[in-house]
């Protein structure tokens, strides 16, 4: 029996045996960017985890805001995943279709909202089809179920709050995207937005977290190696960020294996703060000594 609460993950030989098991929902949170030509809803109509639904990062956010796929409302919240057939009293499985890339932030919404029995199918999709287990195709159509939001705030930093710390310093930030985007050294994908880093932070490309052969998370030992290298103290609050929030969720997927359960993710991320205004940003790489 695995405790959702503990872990955080789960295996596809553990997904095999409980599949279909009453209290269990299985969850396609598949996302792609903008440039990479491929639609996440078609390719989960195309082929899914039996039984699975789709949970649209892209959908399910703030209506109000125009920055990507911020967290929503939660009556908004609530009613989307309702549709879904996913409320309370359920465990979930969350997947996505490239392994372990966005699967993470619907994780991290859930528990921002209250949800705590979630977990992530280590190896996603890639790994499930590589032991060559079933999916199917279609659209899932489940029946209804209330859910209950309860949004715990610990889990989210938002601008002014980022802004606060750059003098108090009580949160380490780390950034999950790649080191020339950090240093500056790379064009940021999304159009308008300057290049660098909140000043301060680590950097730790979320990468960095997931066996590239098998797109499998690393073991608890390694990922403490990883953190630690990059001047994590895990004693103290951490922050994650990345472009738009996404893989933020990863790092803090990998800070609760090991042990960092209160996480937040900065949810406007460098799509927010990388805009031009008055938000200070630094270029070169990240001091490696601890915070």
């Amino acid at each position: 029996m695995v405790d959702f609460k503990r872990e955080a993950l789960v295996s596809t030989d553990w997904l095999a045996d409980n599949l279909g098991a009453p209290d269990l929902r299985v969850v396609d949170a598949s996302l792609y960017l903008p440039g990479e030509g491929l639609d996440a809803r078609h390719e989960y109509e195309a082929q899914h985890i039996p039984g699975a639904v789709f949970f649209d990062i892209d959908a399910i956010k703030d209506p109000g805001s125009d920055l990507p796929h911020m967290q929503p409302p939660p009556h908004i919240f609530s009613s989307k995943v309702r549709k879904l057939g996913l409320g309370d009293g359920l465990r979930l499985v969350i997947y996505d279709q490239r392994g372990i890339f966005s699967a993470p932030r619907a994780w991290w919404t859930f528990r921002y909202f209250g949800h705590e029995e979630v977990a992530v199918l280590d190896g996603g999709l890639p790994k499930w089809l590589d032991e060559g287990r079933p999916v199917e195709e279609g659209e899932a159509r489940p029946e209804e179920r209330h859910f209950t939001p309860r949004m715990n705030s610990l889990l989210l930093r938002d601008r002014e709050q980022l802004l606060a710390n750059l003098t108090g310093k009580a949160d380490q930030v780390l950034d999950a995207r790649s080191r020339a985007r950090f240093e500056g050294k790379a064009q940021e994908p999304r159009a308008g937005l300057r290049a660098g880093h909140i000043p301060g932070s680590r950097n730790l490309p979320f990468t960095d977290l997931i066996d590239a052969q098998r797109q499998t998370l690393l073991d608890k030992a390694s990922l403490e190696d990883r953190f630690t290298a990059a001047g994590i103290d895990l004693q103290r609050p951490i922050v994650t960020t990345c472009g738009s929030g996404v893989t933020a969720a990863v790092l803090a997927l990998g800070l609760y294996r090991v042990g960092s359960r209160d996480v937040a993710v900065y949810d406007g991320s460098w799509s927010e703060w990388g805009l031009p205004g008055d938000t200070p940003v630094e270029s070169g790489p990240a001091p490696v000594d601890p915070a």
